[in-house]
């Protein structure tokens, strides 16, 4: 890009009041431009970003036409979360020494059935929010109609359950949690003790 460039100075003295005689003003430049856009390298570059190259390896036209690749291609982001999920510290996956390849493919096992379970959860709590126009309160105590499970996990981290002369009680089960509950089905709130 080029154009027209003109710097303007100017004084300007600093602090409350009157300047003083003895004060002297602070140069200021200010830089007055007017920008023509270069339009062949504009119109290069527009088009090298427009084109990327997917590639697959479904290479049978019935199942996969060139058409669906893209789409396909986008779909993906809604997995990816999946695997920040999956590698995240609080899986202590880290921690977990294996060595053979049954036990590798057996965690990964595991770790797919955990996520496709907390997925689950996931959408069937906002479902149900939705459905009844409803929120619970988020990490800044602001009402939301799309918590995230780990969320709602957390809120529940405190709850043990207390068994003391034969008889069964939850602690530490607050309204706040209470009103959770509601948005899950009625096993979930039947293994915390409520009907």
């Amino acid at each position: 890009m080029h154009g027209n460039i003109e710097v303007i100075q100017y004084g300007q003295h600093r602090g409350r009041g009157r300047p003083g005689k003895d004060s002297q003003p602070t140069r200021i430049f200010h830089i007055q431009a007017e920008i023509f856009p270069k339009e062949t390298p504009i119109t290069i570059a527009t088009e090298q970003g427009g084109r990327f190259i997917l590639a697959t390896n479904v290479l049978d036209a019935d199942k996969l036409s060139n058409e669906d690749v893209l789409p396909e291609y986008k779909a993906q982001e809604s997995t990816e979360p999946g695997f920040r999920f999956l590698k995240h510290p609080l899986f202590f996956t880290s921690t977990v020494f294996l060595n053979s390849r049954k036990r590798v493919g057996a965690l990964a096992m595991v770790m797919g059935l955990c996520f496709l379970v907390y997925t689950q959860g996931h959408r069937a709590l906002r479902q149900s929010l939705k459905r009844g126009s409803q929120t619970i309160q988020n990490q800044l105590g602001k009402p939301t109609a799309t918590p995230t499970l780990r969320w709602v996990f957390q809120c529940f981290m405190s709850i043990h359950l207390l068994t003391f002369a034969s008889l069964k009680q939850i602690s530490n089960l607050s309204e706040q949690r209470c009103w959770i509950l509601l948005f899950f089905g009625g096993p979930c709130r039947k293994y915390y003790l409520l009907s």
